[in-house]
């Protein structure tokens, strides 16, 4: 990894997959991840950040990372409130792409969520698809929006009730999802980690929404 990779949600599900394969795959040495908080661990020979995230600009503006990566999100339960997880989901998103251009990164990969849609009845895809045009309007050489449907994986702390229903659910409803509705399967938070660390090393200039099929196919796997 030769241009710097900066990292925001980097303690998330993803996020924390994510720079675990990169650790890994011997990827961590121009890796930055900022942080809100100190981490209780290690990131290998990753260079961390903390800062509160009304600073985040300044930090981002340092670092001057080629590529970009946002896993951040969050949910109503955890947000408290609508405003809240906009701040979140769509203005924090929204800002951490500002300041990564204006600071030279030429790709941005985020991660949304399937059906994301700034026109959408629901206030969380709505949120998420006017997160998206916000870095859309950044003019980005390369912009990834991942768009992954249920995710499976062990989260810490945010405990969802309807979403681990659905989880447990998802073997059987996964086999009845065919065709377009592939891309409502639920899906491993591991892969979509694989399939992001894949697209940190693409070049081709333009703008590409990934759901499921492409996330497998990125990340080297196939669906049944």
């Amino acid at each position: 990894m030769t241009d710097p990779v900066l990292i925001v949600g980097a303690t998330g599900l993803i996020g924390n997959l994510l720079v675990r394969k990169l650790i890994a795959d011997g990827r961590d040495n121009a890796l930055h991840l900022l942080l809100r908080k100190p981490a209780d661990k290690s990131y290998g020979a990753a260079t961390v950040h903390v800062a509160p995230t009304k600073e985040w600009p300044d930090v981002i503006a340092t670092v001057k990372a080629g590529r970009a990566v946002s896993c951040l999100g969050s949910t109503m339960k955890k947000a408290g409130s609508k405003e809240a997880f906009a701040a979140v989901d769509r203005d924090l998103v929204g800002a951490v792409g500002k300041a990564a251009k204006a600071a030279g990164a030429r790709q941005f990969i985020s991660v949304s969520s399937t059906m994301a849609n700034a026109e959408a009845s629901s206030f969380y895809l709505k949120v998420k698809g006017q997160a998206e045009q916000l870095l859309r309007s950044e003019g980005f050489d390369r912009l990834d929006i991942i768009r992954p449907g249920l995710l499976r994986g062990e989260r810490s702390g945010d405990a969802r009730l309807g979403e681990s229903l659905a989880i447990i659910a998802s073997p059987v409803m996964d086999r009845l999802l065919h065709g377009s509705l592939r891309r409502y399967r639920s899906i491993d938070a591991a892969e979509v980690a694989s399939a992001i660390a894949a697209l940190l090393a693409q070049d081709k200039p333009g703008t590409t929404i990934h759901e499921n099929d492409a996330i497998w196919k990125l990340a080297g796997m196939t669906a049944a």
